[in-house]
């Protein structure tokens, strides 16, 4: 009973909407219909502007990191998948987010929430941080393109596990993050590949 609850507390703290919510405090609108129409930082970022696209990408974060750190603690998690159950269920939640019938983000930021939190608990695991944040910003940097940093990104990490030694356990969420992205980006790769995706200047980068 204490996993179940774990993992639909998980859930439900990932299907927290945020960008929804920002949209419709500040502009009274529903950032759905606006943009890219997904429920997530990046459109926040677009339409709602830098600072509070800025909030929402840390709130994502901090949803993941919560649910590993906070939720698998306060139920006694001492097994490192039943981390990796709460890690993959909060992503879940922001993908697919039961508050607006199941159409969230693409995980992007919560996923690297659950990666921070489980670096928090695993020493081993912050190499493969640092690793997949350098294959995030390094092609942001480069190109502007968040979806294509974001594939990047999610290629290496399992990768960045497998070199690492990783647990077949951790190579496991890793494989399974790596297949929430690219299935979430398959649209992104249709308008890259058109030349019709748009880039996303962030506070750090300045507009071209």
């Amino acid at each position: 009973m204490e996993i179940f609850l774990g993992l639909v507390l998980s859930y439900l703290l990932g299907s927290i909407p945020t960008a929804y919510l920002f949209g419709k405090a500040l502009k009274g609108i529903d950032i759905r219909q606006h943009g890219s129409g997904n429920v997530g930082a990046t459109n926040a970022f677009r339409i709602l502007g830098k600072g509070p696209g800025t909030v929402v990408l840390l709130l994502d974060i901090l949803k993941g990191a919560l649910a590993i750190t906070v939720v698998g603690n306060f139920f006694h998690f001492d097994k490192v998948y039943l981390r990796l159950l709460l890690g993959v269920m909060v992503v879940i939640g922001h993908n697919w987010t039961v508050f607006l019938q199941f159409k969230g983000g693409k995980g992007i930021a919560t996923s690297l929430g659950v990666l921070i939190g489980l670096a928090i608990q695993f020493e081993s695991l912050r190499i493969v941080l640092t690793v997949t944040l350098v294959a995030w910003i390094i092609p942001f940097l480069i190109t502007g393109y968040v979806s294509l940093s974001s594939m990047i990104a999610g290629i290496v990490l399992p990768l960045a596990m497998l070199f690492t030694k990783q647990t077949p356990e951790i190579l496991a969420l890793g494989a399974v993050f790596c297949t929430f992205v690219l299935v979430r980006h398959i649209p992104n790769m249709k308008r890259l590949l058109a030349g019709q995706e748009k880039q996303v200047n962030f506070p750090f980068k300045r507009n071209k």
